[in-house]
């Protein structure tokens, strides 16, 4: 397997299994530099320091991007696993009620609140700092987990030997197995595992309210991105010239037939989507029947590419 069809596998993913992969392409990454680093100084953990967030305010300043790389970074195998288990079966079920950016919006507010977290712990109590640098995405995994859990408290999923056991049991359940773990040792990971939970649990009863916490940061990506595609578009005008000239010529030939048979298609799908969507709101994923579930599913692949 070459790096283009790894590169074309990934870009024809979904988004959640996109962070899934850079999770794990980020922990391979950091153990391979970990062995050479061990190798060199004896020490494995130095990339740590660059991708991991620190406690001390100013050195975060002088390396503003941990506070997005330390949450797609993890050094331990069970830490990675339990991580990315949790994240793609809670995600899943996250995009039957949501859409993929919402998804990433909370995956990312999580992660930057329990950041906030672990850093305003270790100045406002200095008696519980952190020595070494915060990484893995548990705060950010958190927050989808309880999100979900806080907007379909009743969603039943099945565990080996528990049967289906609904999302508000396991949330709680998640919530008081962290508060009780708490032994000091691990302050860093305690607080900001804290703060995806109430982001989780923020974002769960103000979506019911009808407020979405998570569009600015989606608004926020929408323009980085529109920023480099125009970057990308001035970098080669005169091949996007050829290509649009390319593009109308085929265009002016089909307009008419072309434009009337997409419209009534478009409205036709739009408001079997729209059924579909209220239908939902009312009385919830199970009530769907499977024709509905597909078609649901497929606009949700649509919107995703």
């Amino acid at each position: 397997m070459n790096f283009t069809t790894i590169k074309n596998k990934y870009l024809a993913s979904s988004l959640l299994l996109r962070i899934i992969y850079i999770n794990i392409a980020v922990f391979v990454l950091l153990r391979l530099v970990g062995i050479v680093s061990f190798l060199a100084t004896g020490d494995s953990t130095t990339a740590l320091q660059w991708v991991g967030l620190s406690s001390n305010f100013w050195l975060v300043l002088r390396r503003p991007w941990t506070l997005i790389t330390y949450m797609f970074s993890h050094y331990g195998v069970f830490d990675i696993l339990f991580n990315m288990l949790w994240l793609y079966w809670l995600g899943r079920i996250f995009l039957e009620c949501f859409n993929p950016k919402q998804l990433v919006g909370l995956y990312l507010l999580g992660g930057f609140i329990g950041a906030i977290l672990f850093i305003a712990v270790n100045h406002l109590l200095p008696h519980m700092s952190v020595n070494g640098p915060l990484v893995g995405a548990s705060a950010a995994v958190l927050a989808i987990v309880i999100g979900i859990s806080v907007y379909r408290p009743n969603y039943e999923i099945g565990l080996l030997f528990f049967g289906g056991i609904p999302l508000k049991w396991i949330a709680i359940a998640t919530m008081i197995i962290y508060l009780i773990s708490f032994d000091g040792t691990n302050m860093g990971g305690y607080v900001a595992h804290v703060g995806g939970m109430l982001t989780g649990l923020w974002f769960g009863l103000a979506i019911k309210s009808g407020h979405d916490i998570t569009s600015w940061i989606n608004r926020c990506i929408d323009s980085i991105v529109a920023l480099f595609q125009k970057s990308s578009y001035r970098k080669s005008p005169k091949a996007d010239k050829k290509q649009d000239f390319k593009f109308k010529k085929s265009n002016d030939s089909n307009k008419k037939s072309s434009s009337q048979s997409s419209k009534t298609g478009n409205d036709v799908a739009e408001d079997q989507l729209d059924a579909i969507l209220d239908k939902l709101k009312r009385s919830g994923y199970g009530a769907l029947s499977d024709e509905e579930k597909e078609t649901l599913f497929k606009a949700s692949r649509k919107r995703e590419g």
